[in-house]
């Protein structure tokens, strides 16, 4: 598999074309960005460790039915994956209470809530990524009914296998975001799953493992990566 032309260049990933029109090659930076860009550095080593750390969990995702983009990991930072069409949706669950979600609803941080949360934000940078619901998705043509019940079931079972996969490495997944794309009429999840999109806390000591050190100029950032890495296992 060969890296051909450059497709797309984001925050944090390049993705390239190659010679099969079915299939991309995602290159992940080291980039770190926060409030919409407004906000830019470096994480030394987070590019490896997010490639690798996804394609582990996708592949935990897919034994439990969840189908993903993932084709190959080709080495530390590429891999091969299905090219979709992205659904523009960032699609948001929420375990406990943190960020925005706390801020808007007036909470501390870290309190656990009755039933997790789904929310839906349009995905697109030059109107910061509003929140919205099914009712506007549907109304502005970004998914089909059924494409959003099967995004809502396919975001629980996620959440489902990754709270009881991360609870296994003494971490607590606060929330996270996740994006699904359309592959020949299937819908799948593509993307990432990192500490550049989770909150993940120690279960312990409540230390926050993820971009949050980043973005809250906290430290140690990439001790952070690493250290969630370490307790994945990945040989």
């Amino acid at each position: 598999m060969e890296k051909k032309e450059l497709l797309y260049e984001g925050k944090a990933k390049k993705v390239f074309t190659t010679e099969d029109p079915d299939v991309l090659i995602v290159s992940y930076k080291d980039d770190a960005t926060a409030f919409d860009g407004q906000k830019k550095g470096t994480i030394v080593g987070k590019g490896a460790i997010n490639n690798r750390m996804t394609n582990h969990i996708f592949k935990l995702f897919e034994a439990e039915g969840v189908p993903t983009h993932l084709i190959e990991e080709l080495n530390d930072r590429e891999t091969a994956v299905k090219k979709v069409e992205i659904v523009p949706l960032e699609v948001i669950i929420r375990n406990f209470s943190a960020g925005s979600f706390a801020k808007k609803l007036g909470m501390e941080e870290g309190i656990k809530l009755l039933s997790p949360t789904l929310e839906f934000s349009y995905k697109n940078d030059d109107l910061h990524d509003p929140f919205i619901n099914d009712y506007y998705a549907l109304a502005l043509g970004l998914a089909t009914k059924e494409e959003i019940t099967t995004i809502s079931e396919y975001a629980f079972k996620v959440n489902a296998v990754m709270q009881k996969y991360f609870a296994g490495l003494g971490i607590e997944l606060i929330d996270f975001k996740i994006e699904f794309g359309r592959y020949h009429g299937q819908i799948i999840l593509a993307d990432e799953v990192s500490p550049d999109t989770c909150r993940l806390w120690d279960k312990e000591t409540h230390e926050k493992l993820d971009k949050d050190r980043f973005r809250r100029d906290l430290g140690n950032v990439e001790d952070a990566y690493q250290e969630v890495f370490k307790r994945l296992g990945i040989k």
